[in-house]
């Protein structure tokens, strides 16, 4: 699994934290993003809301030993912790169905990675529900890490507000309800499609049909990463482990490279 390499200096007290200090005022960063991309993997996670993120991110960090980071519950934590000076900005945005201040959600992703790389928990990310916006997309990946792909689940509109309103009913959040879900479809289609779109024109997009249950999305979300290379460290329900991502070209490198030298090439 690759390793971790974060920049020092950039911890935050605890009477202020580090998203706070970035939003309340621009900052000149270096152009050196925060985390080495040859140590450190970023995999987007991206779909319409109630398209199943969060539930095949879970079965793909039992599966691979990948760290799942959502955008949107450590925005709701935020929102929930005691003194926060941005908690009600968070509460409104998300209750207008509306993305929040890119500084804040950087920041706070920034942030967790760290936390995760020093608890050793590994340094391959899902980072579920982000980018929303092209802007979002471009800062991350300047200034954080730069990202190996995105995995994007599509689902048409009728399923996704189907499987919403059946969440609201049980999930308490302040964002299940017809009026906020119409308003998060908009932002959907108007900003975050665009980057689905620019992904796919870099060839950094993995396409899953959201629209089947469960076990058969995750079943071509495996098919799509082993294509890729990328391989499980375990079986379904197998015993602990930790993910690794290897890329199919820098096994056939390495392959050239040990036939070079058993051949005396240069």
């Amino acid at each position: 699994m690759a390793g971790n390499s974060a920049r020092s200096g950039s911890d935050a007290g605890p009477s202020e934290s580090k998203f706070e200090s970035e939003a309340a005022a621009p900052t000149t960063r270096s152009m050196t993003s925060t985390f080495d991309p040859a140590q450190t993997t970023v995999i987007f996670v991206l779909g319409g809301p109630g398209a199943g993120k969060g539930t095949q991110c879970a079965l793909l960090v039992r599966d691979y030993g990948f760290v799942h980071l959502s955008a949107g519950d450590l925005l709701r934590a935020e929102q929930a912790r005691a003194g926060s000076q941005l908690g009600e900005l968070i509460a409104q945005h998300i209750r207008d169905g509306i993305i929040v201040p890119m500084e804040v959600t950087v920041a706070l992703l920034e942030n967790a990675m760290l936390e995760a790389i020093m608890r050793r928990d590994g340094a391959t990310f899902l980072i579920d529900g982000f980018p929303r916006k092209m802007d979002q997309a471009l800062r991350f990946e300047r200034d954080v890490c730069p990202s190996a792909f995105t995995l994007f689940f599509d689902c048409p509109e009728p399923v996704l507000r189907e499987r919403l309103l059946r969440r609201g009913q049980t999930s308490g959040r302040a964002d299940d309800n017809p009026e906020s879900i119409a308003k998060r479809f908009q932002t959907y289609l108007h900003t975050t499609m665009p980057v689905v779109e620019h992904y796919e024109r870099q060839a950094k997009l993995v396409r899953v049909d959201a629209s089947p249950g469960p076990d058969r999305v995750y079943a071509d979300v495996r098919r799509c990463l082993e294509a890729r290379g990328i391989k499980a460290v375990k079986g379904e329900g197998g015993e602990e482990g930790e993910g690794e991502v290897v890329e199919k070209k820098e096994e056939k490198e390495e392959k050239e490279g040990k036939q070079k030298v058993g051949t005396g090439a240069d």
